[in-house]
């Protein structure tokens, strides 16, 4: 039985698309394409860390938003400029706007979020919210 978020959808592709994004937490990319930016994510007792290899590309021209548990990274890379006359002989790097979307594991606020940008690589770092951070509880003796 499909769960009602996805029964009212016509689209028998939007419902396929839909469920990989619920199901792994990312947006995939077209088919035999690799999806841009790579990105790696992992989660510690305070904060969720996400890399993502940005390339050639100014911070100022990456936007980075947080909403409904969803990290987004999103951005354009420009194209090469090359002289006039001159001719391609391999053109490998692709340009363009590009989106990223990643689903996070704990509610999250865009107030808690840091960004930096070194050598290519951008590293956003999360804090979890006090009350999703474990706990030790202390066992009381009699």
């Amino acid at each position: 039985m499909l769960h009602p978020r996805y029964a009212s959808r016509s689209d028998p592709f939007a419902l396929m698309r839909a469920m990989l994004r619920d199901l792994d937490g990312v947006t995939p990319g077209r088919a035999g394409q690799p999806v841009f930016p790579a990105v790696n994510l992992w989660q510690g007792d305070e904060a969720v860390a996400i890399t993502a290899e940005l390339p050639g590309i100014d911070p100022a021209d990456i936007d980075i938003s947080v909403k409904d548990n969803v990290l987004t990274i999103a951005g354009e890379r420009k194209a090469a400029q090359v002289p006039e006359g001159a001719r391609w002989h391999r053109n490998e790097r692709g340009y363009g706007r590009f989106t990223r979307a990643v689903r996070l594991p704990f509610a999250a606020s865009d107030d808690k979020v840091e960004a930096r940008m070194a050598n290519g690589v951008l590293r956003i770092v999360i804090a979890r919210p006090e009350e999703h951070r474990p706990r030790k509880i202390e066992i009381k003796a009699s």
